[in-house]
This record gives structure tokens, sequence and C-alpha cells, in this order.
């Protein structure tokens, strides 16, 4: 098998899992550049992926078919948004400490998520849908040398992830609302100043980091698992939040480290299948990603600035 051979099958997978975590970094992005940690990305995404399959499953009940995996990212974003609230109305109004609630909201997600399976399937995990977003050949590029391993055997949330993560860095740096969700950021008390209002600001920041978050959940749910259950997320949020903090809060970085974790991740589930790593013990492909995404920040966190203000609480008049 030459090289070029292990592309083809290595990066159509590194897309697929590449995808939730561009989508979850990019969420995560909104909420810090506004000021707010959001450690709760994990129990977003949980969330996401819960509602996508249990939307997909009742679509399908429907009769809705082929469309019901893409409505369910569309109430994945909506429910993601609404759930982070939960993070959004005691860390910006009561000032509560923003890491101690991100972790409650990791456990309240997986808790609730199971929950409302049991009630629904009187079981701890849903069927399997008979409708997922499938890979595809893209037409013509497919046919391409070399490139056609970008589109042979991916799914169109790929591109759409990829596309997304350069509309959020135009939004961020190119248009006024960018620079407002910036300045409370960075100095809340300047913004206010300036007639910003940065409770508004904030609470849109950490919304759009929900819908985010929902959406990847939901893209991870009906694109790799196809099912929910407890453990359909794991780890997959805090990725995304490496992602970002390896990306240095920049869409286009975010979207560069989705690719590199996403590709980890890619050699874990069928480099035993590929040659001169088909011998490496199954354990070391499966930490692989984790002991990579720890070496990624050790080299880069020191030198990546967050946005001053993250998770300061803001009192009007007080730094």
């Amino acid at each position: 098998m030459s090289f070029l051979e292990v592309l083809y099958i290595v990066v159509p997978v590194a897309l697929a899992y590449a995808t939730p975590l561009i989508i979850a970094a990019l969420g995560g992005i909104f909420s810090e550049r506004s000021g707010v940690v959001n450690i709760a990305l994990e129990g977003i995404m949980v969330i996401g992926a819960a509602t996508g399959i249990i939307t997909t499953l009742t679509l399908t009940e429907m009769g809705l078919g082929g469309l019901s995996p893409w409505i369910s990212l569309l109430v994945a974003m909506v429910v993601g948004a609404l759930f982070s609230l939960f993070l959004a109305v005691p860390a910006i109004l009561w000032r509560a400490d923003q890491t101690v609630l991100g972790v409650a909201i990791n456990m309240l997600a997986i808790g609730l998520a199971i929950f409302v399976v049991r009630v629904l399937y009187n079981k701890g995990q849903t069927d399997f849908i008979e409708f997922r977003i499938a890979k595809e050949n893209v037409p013509i590029l497919s046919d391409i040398p070399v490139l056609r391993m970008f589109f042979i055997n991916v799914q169109y949330t790929s591109f759409i992830a990829i596309a997304l993560a350069f509309v959020v860095w135009f939004v961020i740096f190119k248009t006024p609302f960018g620079l407002r969700l910036r300045s409370v950021g960075e100095h809340p008390m300047a913004a206010d100043t300036m007639g910003i209002n940065v409770t508004k600001m904030r609470f849109m920041g950490v919304m759009l980091s929900g819908a985010f978050g929902g959406l990847a959940g939901a893209v991870y749910a009906v694109t790799v698992t196809t099912n929910f259950s407890g453990t359909t997320i794991v780890g997959q949020g805090f990725l995304a939040i490496a992602a970002m903090i390896f990306g240095k809060w920049n869409p286009l970085g975010a979207l560069g480290a989705g690719l590199f974790f996403g590709f980890a991740q890619a050699l874990s589930i069928i480099g035993s299948n590929l040659p001169v790593i088909s011998n490496v013990p199954q354990v070391l492909l499966l930490i692989a990603p984790y002991a990579l995404t720890i070496l990624a920040l050790a080299g880069v966190v020191g030198r990546a600035d967050a946005p001053k203000s993250v998770g300061i609480p803001y009192i009007k008049g007080k730094r």
C-alpha cells in the first residue's frame, strides 16, 4: 500500500472526526472572546448529541426520511443555545465561578440526557438512526488525482464546518459585532464607557457558543456514532477546548487544530489497518489523540494569550 493510498483512507476519516471539533471550538471562541470561560462545551455537546438523535428518530417516524438528520442539526442548535443559559445566567448576572459552573453543567448534561432517553425509550441508550448524513463522493472534484482524498467518502457537514471557520473569522475580526465582542473580552470597563452593553454581548457570546456546541454534538452523533448513550460524547468537548486554545482563540487557528486532532483520532480508529503502525499496540493508538493534545498544548499554551478579561466577572464601575 503506497503512501498516497494510505492518505485516501485516513483523510476522509480525519475529516469526519475533525468536523465536530472544529464547530465546537468555534463556539468556544465566541464565548471566551466575550470574556466567559466555557468549560461546559462537553456538556453542551452531550445535549446536542441527544437532541440530534432523538429528533432524527422522531422525524423518521413522521416520514421525513433523509431530511430528518438535517433538521435535527437545526433543532440541536436551538436546544444548545437554550442550555447554555445554565452557564450564562449564573456566570454573567450572578458572577459565579465560571470554571466550577462548567464542571457542574457537564455533569448535569449527562444525567439529564440519560434521564430523557430512559423516559422516552425505557433503556439507557437510543436505537440507531435509519437515516444518517451519509458519506459521498463530490462530483468532479473526487476525480482529480491527489486532491481527491479530500472529496471521496466525505460528509457535506465537513465542508460546512470549514466554511463556518472562515465565516466566524470574518464576523469576529471584520464586523462591528466582532469588535464589540472582543472589546468586552479584553477590557469590559472601556467597552462599557463607550456605550457597549457588556451583559448583552456576553450573553450573545455564550448563547452562540451553545448553538455551535449543540450543532457539534448533533453532527458527531448523526455522522459518527448514529445513536446516543452516556458514552457517546467522551472527551470531544474537551478536545474542542484544546483546539480552541491551540488555535490561539482564532477561528482559522481552531480550524487547523481541529484538523490536527481529527487526524490523530483517525489514526487511533483505523491505525491497526494501516502499514507501519499496524503493529503498534491498540492501547497506544487509543491514547494517541490525548497524548498529542498534551504535547501540542505544552508547546503553545505558554505563548497563547487568552482574552485579558476571560473568566473575570464584570461589575459595572469595577474591573
